[in-house]
Order: C-alpha cells, then structure tokens, then sequence
C-alpha cells in the first residue's frame, strides 16, 4: 500500500512539473526571410554575365520579420544543365559538356546579431584558369530561428 501511495505521489508530482514547465510559445517565429535581388544595387541577377579572372561583388537585400540569421553563396558549374533556378526566365545556355576544370565556391557567412534586414556584400575572385560556361550561383538565407529560403540564379563565367 505504501509503494502505490509513493507511486501515486510521484506520478501526481512529475504530472505537474511537466503541465506548469510547458508555456505554449506564442512568439514563435513561422515566417521564412526573403532574399531581395530586384533592388538597384543587387548583382549578380538572372543571366548574368561574369568575366573569368576578375573579382565581382556580391550584393542582396535580406529581410526577415524577427531576425536574420546567416547566409551562403554557392556557385557551381551546370554544364548538364540541371536545374534548380527559382527564376521564372530561362537563360540561354551553352550546349551540354563534360566538366574538366570548373569553377567551384562555397561559403558561409554570419549577419550580425539583431538584423531584420541587412545588404550582404562580398567580393568574390573568379580565378582566370577555370573553364567557361554555364553556372549556377545559389544564395541560401537562414533565420535565426532556422527557416531557410534559397535563390538559384543561372549565370555565365565567360
């Protein structure tokens, strides 16, 4: 009798602790950031021409209606063509080939704590010895909370 009343003791207690330690959150953050590359100084934008053994400058609006997070650029060849373009234009391409020495460039950055909007700038180097073409240059905003959204532009390194 005495380990049922323990028992029931214990269960009653650890009900408890668990109903009053479970506050709903009703500031949850539900809202994906938005990468904003139709501002005046945004490069590079769809199709988007870039010459080998030059440095560009990397520029997009991110906003988010709590805070931002990080982000990542990701440029890589697409010399089959694959697709992840989240651009509603199609550029013209090169026709399909084999990669040989292709330009690769994967990076992350912090957003200064606080932000709910911010211009991401960056120089990137485009090496001269790499091989011309079709390329996709990703950008991927994360928030603070964790949601991502993901901008797949089609260039050329030429």
């Amino acid at each position: 009798m005495k380990k049922l009343s323990n028992l029931l003791i214990y269960s009653l207690l650890s009900s408890s602790i668990l109903l009053f330690s479970c506050e709903e959150r009703e500031d949850i953050d539900t809202e994906y950031p938005t990468i904003d590359i139709s501002y005046s100084d945004a490069f590079p934008r769809q199709c988007s021409s870039i010459k080998k053994g030059s440095s560009i400058t990397f520029k997009a609006l991110f906003r988010d209606n709590v805070q931002l997070g990080s982000y990542s650029i990701d440029i890589h060849h697409n010399f089959d063509h694959h697709s992840h373009s989240t651009e509603v234009n199609d550029c013209d391409m090169d026709a399909k080939k084999e990669a040989n020495n292709p330009f690769l460039f994967i990076k992350n950055y912090d957003i200064p704590e606080g932000q709910q909007e911010f211009v991401a700038e960056q120089e990137i180097e485009i090496p001269a010895d790499i091989e011309s073409g079709d390329y996709h240059f990703m950008i991927l905003l994360t928030d603070e909370e964790g949601w991502q959204t993901i901008k797949g532009l089609s260039i050329k390194i030429e």
